[in-house]
């Protein structure tokens, strides 16, 4: 699924220079965006009545309302409650996707998500978290 979004990286117990040197352009204090792709998997039995492990429309529709109807052309940094108070790099929002998820996909495994926020930065988490 795609959504876009904004946000600035930033620690407010830095000064101003530290955030710049260890977050350079990302921490424009005016932020900036990214058109994200997020991919899930889970793992676990099939239902032998459906075939499936998940109804695919169920978990579409729980991504959308969990995930992508409260961050999609949001200010992760302002408008995302499950991002308060949280550095919204890429793997603290994927960090973040991943809880959400795994408390509502009644008895689902999830296997593995994988947040892309640019072509170079796209971390997978697992079972075992990074992965």
């Amino acid at each position: 699924m795609t959504f876009c979004s904004g946000h600035r990286l930033f620690n407010p117990d830095y000064s101003a220079k530290k955030n710049q040197d260890i977050f350079g352009a990302c921490s424009n204090p005016n932020g900036h965006g990214h058109n994200y792709v997020l991919y899930v998997t889970v793992t676990g039995p099939v239902d032998p009545e459906t075939g499936m492990i998940i109804n695919l429309k169920k978990m579409k529709s729980i991504i959308q309302i969990e995930i992508i109807d409260k961050v999609d052309h949001r200010n992760l940094n302002l408008d995302v409650d499950f991002m308060e108070n949280i550095i919204p790099t890429t793997e603290n929002f994927a960090d973040a996707i991943w809880h959400i998820l795994d408390r509502n996909l009644d008895g689902i495994i999830l296997d593995k998500i994988v947040l892309w926020e640019s072509e170079n930065n796209r971390p997978k988490l697992g079972l075992r978290r990074f992965v």
